[in-house]
């Protein structure tokens, strides 16, 4: 289990562990390399592909503990991680089911919704004169990652985004309020949602939010579409925060029950129709 963009561990993340070690599982949260207690320079960079890689070394990692039955192994991811959750599942065959909440289908399509033409042709040209000083020897940029001054130029402008963020910041003593210019730079590029008819016959279960701007409630929806069976869907009332704050009991418990059902000693063979949706508004 890893947090969304920028998030670390701690917080909200040890809530959502807390339920599935409730449900009778044991559950592992970590913190992306260059964030948090990891290791890593420059600090706060954010690379999808590397973030993948980090769930594949988790995966490496608690199949080793003699507490650990290694081939049932499940993979939870929230936001920017929940896209990496789908891409792990896809790619990583030790991974027997997945939970992908409110996760990031598509950065190129979200931000083409999210940000104006004449912004998103003034990041480009941003995006590269960090890109070619970087090249010359330069140390990359950063911004600040949310503010409660809405003129202020953020990675996450928008109240709910501070919100949120601030009050993680304040119990999570590792996180930084900035990252660098490379990582939203990465995030136009990344796609994880091209993954998602190549999870199956993995089971999965998307938790998505109806009002969700961030990460596209519309985009959510398609991929869920194209994913193959066994799946199942949970759509809550809300903004994109709302899984963490108001549904959280409700999100917590869906992903505790769906470990709890496909990582159990003898899988299923067969699915029903039931598989399809789990709730909705």
């Amino acid at each position: 289990m890893a947090h969304g963009w920028g998030m670390v561990s701690g917080g909200d993340l040890e809530d959502y562990a807390g339920a599935i070690v409730g449900a009778g599982l044991a559950a592992l949260t970590f913190d992306f390399r260059h964030l948090g207690a990891s290791e890593g320079e420059p600090r706060q960079d954010i690379d999808p592909y590397r973030q993948i890689e980090d769930y594949r070394a988790a995966i490496s990692y608690v199949r080793t503990r003699p507490e650990v039955e290694g081939e049932r192994i499940g993979v939870w991811g929230s936001s920017y991680s929940g896209g990496h959750a789908l891409v792990t599942a896809a790619i990583d065959r030790r991974v027997r089911c997945v939970v992908a909440q409110v996760p990031t289908i598509s950065g190129w399509q979200a931000a083409q919704q999210r940000v104006s033409v004449g912004d998103l042709a003034a990041q480009r040209e941003w995006f590269t004169r960090d890109r070619e000083a970087r090249f010359a020897g330069a140390k990359g940029q950063t911004i600040t990652m949310i503010s409660a001054d809405p003129s202020e130029k953020v990675a996450y402008p928008g109240e709910e985004s501070y919100d949120y963020m601030s009050a993680q910041g304040k119990i999570c003593p590792n996180w930084r309020n900035e990252v660098s210019v490379r990582s939203l730079e990465l995030a136009r590029t990344y796609e994880p949602g091209a993954y998602i008819e190549r999870i199956a016959p993995t089971p999965l279960l998307m938790i998505i939010a109806d009002a969700d701007t961030t990460t596209p409630t519309g985009l959510q929806q398609n991929a869920y579409q194209r994913a193959y069976h066994p799946k199942r869907l949970l759509l809550v009332p809300g903004g994109h925060y709302s899984v963490y704050t108001e549904h959280f009991e409700e999100t917590s418990k869906a992903a505790a029950e769906w470990f709890g059902r496909h990582l159990e000693k003898a899988p299923k063979k067969h699915w029903s129709d039931e598989d399809t949706v789990l709730g909705t508004p």
